[in-house]
């Protein structure tokens, strides 16, 4: 479920040529099931109708610096009483040199005056207006005080100029939300999460590997980090893009690669989330040259890999462990064989064979098996939900410890 869903989201459309994608973004928002009240400032409404964006918020668009919600309430405190977040979007240099200087002379300044939701700013201009020293020094008044900006993206402009001013992507700004309306609770810790699988060579052409995608702990390090970790994920090879820019990434290719990276640092962190499928064997010699089809069959012999899990579960101390196990058959008897051997705090397994559980799927429907011998059935659901459920058990986890 979204961290949006239900939430009272006033949209405040300012007068930028970028004013357009205020449709789209209404659209996306009402998607993830926000309530979207949006006010319009007498520039904004040059460039979009409100009649659109009522059309796709569904609720009436302010216009009037003196309208009434309801005959006994007065529009700018109403909303401001009944905002959980205000999105300005696009956030001219006008609109916040107004608000930054504490000057209220239409709805929505004085909607942001009276409220004390949280404010963010989706800033779009012309490069110019943007290095400007006077809106970057209205920028840096505005942030000390607690409001929230998304920098806009580089580019070509509307104004035929190149350079920063683009409106920043929605994605991004709606991933900006979600981390202003989430909890805090893992602030200060250093997780450390593994994800994807491991390539080990035959030849310099093939390799072993499995059907990971790295998509479960791809999604594990992105809510961690949205809930105030600081956050290092270690990858096997995965077609995924690092899921923030404030994410820690490191790289690896085979098992040996990933324990090293995971032994590194282990000391910095005080919880570990095992989501790699790491291959357990790899083939004891690698062919330097490619290997010919010549014969009808091949034997390749192959080698144990080392069990990075193990030996972390040996030097855990007071830290977090979290394993995963993809298994076929026996779910609740193999994850508790692991997670007694590995000495875990909490595995997560699923079977890979049902449907929207297995490999490269968007959900997953898990079970968390405990060490004190609690057993959790998770329903089928998106993997950042279940994410969000781990990371719900990490937490508990996490204040057991400290006391």
């Amino acid at each position: 479920m979204s961290m949006l869903k239900g939430k009272e989201i006033v949209l405040g459309v300012a007068g930028g040529i970028a004013a357009y994608k205020a449709a789209e973004f209404v659209r996306l928002l009402a998607k993830q099931e926000a309530r979207v009240h949006v006010v319009m400032t007498r520039n904004g409404q040059e460039f979009i109708t409100p009649l659109t964006l009522q059309t796709l918020s569904g609720n009436p668009v302010v216009t009037d610096p003196f309208a009434l919600l309801e005959e006994t309430q007065i529009g700018h405190i109403a909303l401001a009483d009944l905002a959980e977040l205000i999105v300005i979007l696009p956030a001219t240099a006008n609109i916040i040199g107004k608000i930054a200087n504490g000057i209220a002379d239409d709805f929505l300044s004085t909607l942001v005056m009276a409220s004390k939701a949280p404010v963010l700013f989706i800033p779009s201009m012309n490069v110019n207006m943007w290095e400007n020293k006077a809106l970057q020094k209205n920028i840096r008044i505005l942030a000390e005080r607690g409001y929230y900006f998304v920098e806009p993206g580089e580019g070509e402009l509307a104004c035929h100029w190149y350079g920063k001013g683009r409106l920043a992507e929605l994605s991004e700004v709606l991933e900006k939300m979600e981390d202003i309306l989430s909890p805090k609770d893992l602030k200060g810790k250093r997780i450390l999460v593994t994800a994807g699988p491991t390539q080990e060579s035959i030849d310099p052409v093939r390799f072993i590997t499995n059907h990971s995608s790295g998509k479960m702990g791809y999604a594990l390090a992105k809510m961690a980090r949205r809930r105030g970790a600081e956050v290092l994920l270690v990858s096997g090879p995965t077609s995924l893009p690092i899921p923030r820019s404030d994410i820690r990434l490191v790289s690896v290719k085979t098992a040996e690669e990933m324990r090293k990276a995971v032994v590194t640092h282990l000391k910095d962190c005080s919880v570990m989330i095992k989501a790699a499928a790491v291959s357990d064997y790899r083939p004891r010699e690698i062919s330097r040259t490619k290997l010919k089809k010549t014969d009808p069959s091949v034997s390749l012999e192959l080698e144990r890999t080392r069990d990075i899990l193990g030996e972390i579960g040996k030097k855990k101390g007071k830290r977090i462990l979290v394993g995963f196990a993809a298994e076929t058959e026996d779910l609740v008897s193999n994850a508790r064989k692991k997670l007694k051997e590995k000495n875990l705090d909490l595995i997560v397994v699923n079977d890979v064979t049902k449907p929207g559980a297995g490999f490269a799927s968007e959900t997953n429907q898990v079970k968390l098996l405990y060490s004190s011998g609690e057993v959790k059935d998770i329903p089928l659901m998106s993997k950042e939900e279940v994410s969000r459920v781990i990371l719900d058990a990490v937490v508990s986890l996490l204040k057991q410890k400290s006391r």
